[in-house]
C-alpha cells in the first residue's frame, strides 16, 4: 500500500518537544511527520499518540522559536524504518542511522520498522553457548551466553563506556563463528564520540561492528529511537543472515531520562521520582528483542549499561532492569579509587544463565566449583578487611588474615586487567593460581578430585 501523506495548517499548542494537533485522519502510531515554518528550517516528527481528538508528534529537533498556530504538519504515511543489511558493517551512524562516518548513505539489504516486538515465548530456544569478552570477572563468573541480557550497574564517573569499548574489541565467538557487535550510544559527549572512533579503528573492531551514536547535542527525542535503530539492524543479522550478535547499549539512564521528559511533557501522572509509570513494560521491549529463535543459525544478546543515580541500586532504573534481565554486572567505587580495572564488584554481580552458558560436562562442573570457591574465598576476605578495620589486621586469626591477603591479591591479580584480554582458559588459570596459594583446610568448595589434578597441590595438605 502506497503511503498517502496528509497536510494540516497549525497545531492546537505545543509542550516542550511535543505539538497537539486536531483533527487528524487515519494518524498511525510511529509515523513521521514534516514540520514546516516559513523562514525555518523543516523539523522532523513522529506521531506517538493518537486519540480521537488530539494526536501528539514528538518533534525531533529543536523546538526554540516554532509556532504553532503558524505550523505546517505533514503526516507522510510512513512508518519509521532504517535500511538494514551486512553492508553496514564496519560503518558509524547517527542515533537514527544517518551516516557520521563521511560515506554514501547505505542501500543494505532492506528496510525494517523500528518498533520490533519482544520474541515470541514459544520460538525461544534456552541460551546453551557463551560469548567470551575477554574479562575474567565477566567470563569466569559471571559468565555472558548467547541470547541472554546482561546489563552493567555503573555509577557517575566509574568507567562503564570504557568497560563497554574493551567489551566491542574483545568479544568473540567460540569455535569462530559469523559474529558482529552492534554499539548503540545514548547521550555521550562528543569527546567520547571521537574516543570511540579513533578506539574501534584503531584495534580494527570496526570492521566487524556498526555503531550508532546518539550525543549529548542531539534531540533529547532522538535518544528514544536509538536502541530501537540499534536492535533492528542486530535483528536483521541474527535472524535473517545467522550471525551471532552482541549489542552494547550506553547509558539507558539517558534513554530513561528523556522518556520521563516526554511523559512530563505529555502531562502523564508521574510514578516512582518522576518516571512514567510503564518505564518497565518500555524496558521490556528494548530488552526482551534479545534471545535465540527456533529454526535460526543467529543469536541475538545484549549488555546495556546503565548510570545508577547516586550509586543507588534500588532506583527505579536499575531495579526495573534488574527484573527483567537475567543477572547484572555492579562496577565498584572503592575498587576504582583503588586503581583497579575494570572495578567490577563480583559479589553483588550475577549471571543467572551462567550455568546455562558453561555447558553440563564434567569440565564445566569444575567450573562451577571453582567459580563458587573464588566467591567463597574472596567473600571471607571482604568480611576480614571490614573487621580489621575494628580490631587491626593483627588481631584476626589466621584463616582470615589468609583470607584477607587473598582479597587483596583476588583484586589486584585476577578482577584488575588494565585493559588486557584473557582467553577463558588464562581466566581459569589465574584463578587456580590464586587458590593455589591457599592451604586445603581454607578449600571447602573444592573436592579432592580436583585438587589431585593441580600437580603442584598438595591435596592432603
Amino acid at each position: 500500500m502506497i503511503p498517502v501523506a496528509r497536510t494540516y495548517r497549525g497545531a492546537r499548542s505545543a509542550a516542550g518537544p511535543l505539538l497537539f494537533l486536531e483533527g487528524t485522519q487515519r494518524a498511525a502510531l510511529g509515523e513521521w511527520a514534516i514540520i514546516r515554518v516559513n523562514g525555518q528550517r523543516e523539523r522532523r516528527g513522529q506521531v506517538i499518540d493518537v486519540g480521537d481528538k488530539i494526536t501528539v508528534i514528538q518533534i525531533l529537533e529543536e523546538t526554540i522559536g516554532l509556532s504553532p498556530a503558524d505550523a505546517e504538519i505533514v503526516l507522510t504515511g510512513e512508518t519509521a524504518e532504517t535500511v538494514v543489511g551486512r553492508e553496514l558493517l564496519g560503518r558509524s551512524f547517527t542515533g537514527v542511522g544517518v551516516p557520521m562516518d563521511g560515506l554514501p548513505a547505505p542501500v543494505g539489504e532492506g528496510r525494517r520498522p523500528i518498533w520490533g516486538a519482544a520474541l515470541n515465548p514459544t520460538r525461544r530456544v534456552r541460551p546453551a553457548d557463551f560469548i567470551e569478552t575477554g574479562v575474567s570477572a565477566i567470563d569466569g563468573l559471571n559468565t555472558l551466553v548467547r541470547g541472554q541480557k546482561l546489563p552493567i550497574f555503573s555509577g557517575p564517573g566509574l568507567p562503564a563506556l570504557e568497560l563497554a569499548a574493551q567489551i566491542v574489541e574483545q568479544a568473540r565467538a567460540p569455535r569462530d563463528e559469523p559474529f558482529a557487535v552492534v554499539f548503540g550510544a545514548v547521550g555521550i559527549t562528543s569527546r567520547d564520540t571521537d574516543v570511540f572512533l579513533r578506539r574501534f579503528e584503531a584495534s580494527g573492531a570496526l570492521e566487524r561492528s556498526i555503531v550508532y551514536l546518539n550525543r549529548t547535542s542531539d534531540p533529547t527525542i532522538e535518544r528514544l529511537l536509538t536502541p530501537r535503530v540499534a536492535l533492528t539492524q542486530a535483528e536483521y543479522l541474527a535472524f535473517e543472515a545467522g550471525m551471532h550478535v552482541l549489542v552494547v547499549l550506553a547509558d539507558l539512564t539517558h534513554y530513561c531520562e528523556a522518556l520521563r521528559e516526554v511523559a512530563a511533557a505529555r502531562e502523564e501522572i508521574p510514578g516512582r521520582r518522576g518516571y512514567p509509570g510503564y518505564m518497565y513494560t518500555d524496558l521490556a521491549s528494548i530488552f526482551e528483542r534479545a534471545g535465540i529463535v527456533q529454526g535460526s543459525a543467529g543469536s541475538l544478546t545484549q549488555v546495556p549499561i546503565l548510570t545508577m543515580p547516586d550509586d543507588d541500586i534500588t532506583h527505579p532504573i536499575p531495579d526495573l532492569t534488574g527484573y527483567i534481565t537475567e543477572g547484572q554486572v555492579v562496577l565498584n567505587r572503592d575498587l576504582h579509587r583503588r586503581g583497579v580495572s575494570p572495578p567490577i564488584d563480583v559479589l553483588p554481580s550475577l549471571s543467572r544463565l551462567m550455568n546455562a552458558g558453561i555447558g553440563k560436562d564434567k569440565t564445566a562442573s569444575e567450573h562451577r566449583k571453582w567459580a563458587d570457591q573464588l566467591y567463597a574465598s574472596y567473600a571471607q576476605g571482604r568480611e576480614a578487611r571490614m573487621m580489621a578495620t575494628i580490631v587491626g589486621e593483627s588481631g584476626l586469626p589466621p584463616a582470615d588474615r589468609r583470607a584477607l591477603e587473598f582479597a587483596d591479591r583476588f583484586e589486584k591479580e585476577f578482577i584488575n586487567q588494565r585493559g588486557l584480554r584473557r582467553s577463558m582458559r588464562e581466566t581459569l588459570e589465574a584463578g587456580w593460581t590464586l587458590l593455589d596459594t591457599l592451604p586445603r583446610e581454607d578449600l571447602t568448595r573444592i573436592p579432592v578430585q580436583m585438587l589431585r589434578k593441580r600437580p603442584h597441590v598438595d591435596p592432603s595438605a
